[in-house]
């Protein structure tokens, strides 16, 4: 039931990210997709990972994380990111049409301007502080109770 009403809610209120999600699905309909919590997830193998309310696609991973920070597997990093993603549905399902204005054009932002890939870098700043990133693993953790990317500082 709650899964029927997840997907009813991402393709009603959340209509736009949807439909955006289902045209990029469309155009990877032949990279593996899994479910997960009722999200249609693409694995591809792009440099990064998007979630546009019902559809998730994620990369094969996030890359180097400083030993300092733990150690992690490349299954275990994989985990948390899908939560994380996970987390930006949840989102979509809060915010509705807004989701692509409050979330989706900083988190791109965020990710895609040289002026903060700097910034993180030089900064050693972990992309999951900014707002849109940690309030995602805030909805992932709480939905799907398990870990999420927190402020780990990836490259």
């Amino acid at each position: 039931m709650k899964k029927a009403l997840y997907i009813f809610w991402q393709c009603t209120w959340g209509f736009l990210q949807s439909f955006m999600g289902l045209c990029l699905f469309l155009r990877h309909v032949k990279d593996p997709h899994t479910f997960y919590h009722g999200a249609v997830v693409t694995h591809w193998q792009q440099g990064g990972s998007i979630s546009l309310g019902l559809f998730v696609f994620v990369a094969p991973g996030p890359g180097y994380v400083s030993p300092s920070q733990g150690t992690f597997t490349k299954e275990e990093l994989s985990s948390r990111l899908l939560v994380h993603e996970y987390g930006h549905t949840i989102q979509s399902l809060v915010l509705g049409p807004l989701y692509l204005i409050i979330i989706g054009i900083p988190s791109f932002l965020w990710a895609n301007t040289p002026r903060f890939a700097r910034m993180r870098r030089e900064k050693q700043y972990s992309y999951f502080r900014f707002f849109t990133e940690s309030w995602a693993n805030l909805w992932g953790e709480k939905v799907t109770r398990q870990k999420s990317m927190e402020k780990l500082v990836i490259s």
